[in-house]
């Protein structure tokens, strides 16, 4: 005989598998105590002869008896299942080298467009591994390139991450560090480290991708720095003479071969106005602010891989301290278009209606549309850190929103194409409906029918005419279809009724619904039928539901009110 603990063991388990099989089986029980008989010295076939004599008992059980025995068991079980699911739902997050109490890292936008899907993911890992390591995360503006930054684009950034719920321990703008970067590069050109490059473009990029050196890479040292100091002045007039990291011109990895790390750009700055002409690039300017910041570990994606050498190399020879790089992949979604010269294209030609457009991926689009923080989240984080790209379907991500905001999103009756349906008796009056089936406090909504018809929609009365349906709120009827007129008689419940269907007062307001789908096709060319409109009839309440609030319109799917006079509302998901 087995001790009274193992042989609860074996019980407990035989009534799981019952309940979720109909019957126990003998194996599936043996395997989830075998290692239990195994640390007791049971031996297997007296093991066995246990198991088999208690699955025999409980499959003997009725189904009330059985779930009973159970229903002791059930919490434990699920609880269990719970933590299983977090467990294998929780991707990997490790950073080599990463101290925990000794960590700092950065989200580094450039205010040239609008945060989208694509910048969540760094973000919310970068804000994981914050609170992992119990570090620091920096909100760092990458603002050196003129032409193309705004502040209208600074304040949708900081406005998208406020709602997302990030916070950060301190924001720094690159702009500013604008006379740091010029002490430094001073100090490399005086070390012969860069130089001054009067080449054209054209015959830089030729010379590099030969490996070939220019002929002003041996330019003497006080002649690199007069020009330097002439174009910071604003005395010299070539615009396009650039200054180059001294790297190497051999290096199989092109990016060392002397990049640029300044050139000049005479616009105007959204943040310095027309204080400076010369600008730092990304790869000089970025590991100068990493540095001098604080910053311990630096999350970049995976495109940036051939410039991690060129990164350490600038921090060398300036002398500075070198954080650690990680490498993660890139996030894209199928049929749909990131890239802002794209979006900035689509704006102008009116394809778009702008950075909140529906159909987009950009933080304000998903937003608009109804995508909550936690399922962005959710999402981004699905695959932890990977140097793997991933392209995934908008699907999913609307797919984890909707379990999101299942429980509290308050249903609705749509109608798209009405048609009346009569009552011969008249006698409907008041009739109150549940807002959820479920979450009652939520509350419910009342109508007052006086005039003894409804709405429906066509579809339901030419295809239920003839047959009992349930009228949600009104109870069963049988549709009937007489001088092109649709008829509702009440009958008993109990007669059955084949669909539940829903319906709409006579002084339903209208109601649009957008629906949108990718804004591109596989060639990345503008899709012309990606927004589509659904006309119809919505129920009074509508009128309550808040600018932003999702619903679900039943029997039609989750959308989110955009505007409320007329209505109009985004589809989100079925």
């Amino acid at each position: 005989m087995i001790d009274e603990g193992l042989a609860g063991l074996v019980r407990k388990h035989a009534l799981k598998n019952a309940m979720d099989y109909g019957k126990a089986d003998i194996s599936s029980v043996m395997n989830k105590v075998i290692t239990a008989a195994k640390q007791q010295r049971v031996p297997i076939p007296e093991l066995r002869n246990e198991v088999e004599a208690i699955v025999n008992e409980i499959n003997a059980m009725d189904k009330n008896s059985l779930e009973k025995a159970y229903g002791l068991f059930s919490e434990e079980f699920e609880i269990a299942m719970k933590d299983k699911r977090e467990k294998s739902a929780k991707p990997r997050m490790v950073l080599e080298g990463a101290v925990e109490g000794d960590f700092a890292t950065r989200f580094p936008p450039e205010p040239n467009g609008y945060l989208h899907i694509g910048h969540a993911k760094p973000l919310f890992l970068e804000a994981a591994f914050r609170d992992i390591y119990k570090g620091k995360l920096f909100l760092y503006f990458d603002d050196t390139n003129p032409k193309k930054e705004k502040q209208e684009y600074v304040d949708a950034i900081k406005g998208d991450l406020e709602w997302l719920g990030v916070a950060f321990d301190k924001e720094y703008y690159a702009s500013d560090n604008i006379p740091k970067t010029y002490e430094l590069g001073k100090k490399l050109i005086k070390e012969k480290r860069a130089y001054a490059c009067s080449c054209s473009a054209e015959e830089i990029k030729r010379l590099r991708f030969e490996g070939k050196a220019c002929v002003h890479r041996d330019r003497p040292v006080e002649e690199s720095l007069d020009i330097f100091e002439r174009i910071i002045s604003g005395s010299y007039g070539k615009d396009d003479t650039v200054i180059r990291f001294r790297g190497d011109m051999g290096a199989d990895n092109t990016t060392l071969r002397d990049p640029n790390i300044f050139r000049i750009v005479r616009d105007r700055h959204y943040r310095q106005d027309d204080k400076y002409c010369l600008w730092p690039t990304y790869s000089f300017n970025t590991p100068i602010n990493d540095s001098l910041n604080g910053v311990t570990d630096v999350i970049r994606s995976k495109e940036y891989e051939l410039g991690d050498e060129l990164y350490r190399r600038i921090l060398e020879a300036l002398g500075l301290r070198i954080p650690r790089l990680h490498l993660e992949s890139r996030l894209n979604i199928m049929g749909n278009v990131t890239s802002k010269r794209k979006l900035v294209e689509f704006i102008n030609k009116g394809l778009l209606s702008g950075f909140d457009d529906p159909r987009l991926v950009t933080i304000s689009a998903l937003r608009r549309r109804g995508v909550v923080p936690e399922a962005i989240r959710g999402f981004v984080l699905r695959q932890g850190m990977s140097k793997v790209d991933s392209t995934m379907r908008l699907s999913m991500l609307l797919d984890e929103n909707k379990k999101i905001i299942d429980a509290k999103a308050k249903r609705l009756f749509f109608i798209t194409e009405p048609t009346e349906l009569f009552f011969g008796d008249g006698s409907i009056g008041n009739v109150e409906i549940p807002l959820h089936p479920s979450n009652i406090e939520l509350g419910s909504r009342s109508y007052y029918i006086k005039n003894s018809h409804v709405m429906i929609n066509r579809e339901d009365a030419e295809a239920y005419s003839g047959k009992n349906v349930r009228l949600k709120g009104i109870g069963t009827i049988k549709i009937s279809h007489s001088d092109g007129t649709y008829h509702a008689e009440r009958v008993d419940g109990q007669d059955g009724y084949v669909n539940t269907i829903q319906w709409v007062t006579e002084d339903s307001p209208r109601a649009v619904v957008i629906v949108p789908e990718n804004p591109v096709d596989d060639n990345g060319d503008y899709n012309e039928n990606s927004m589509n409109i659904v006309e119809g009839i919505i129920e009074p309440y509508a009128k309550n539901i808040a600018v932003n609030e999702s619903v679900q319109l039943e029997r039609f799917g989750f959308a989110t009110m955009d505007k409320k006079e007329p209505i109009e509302l985004i589809f989100m998901t079925k």
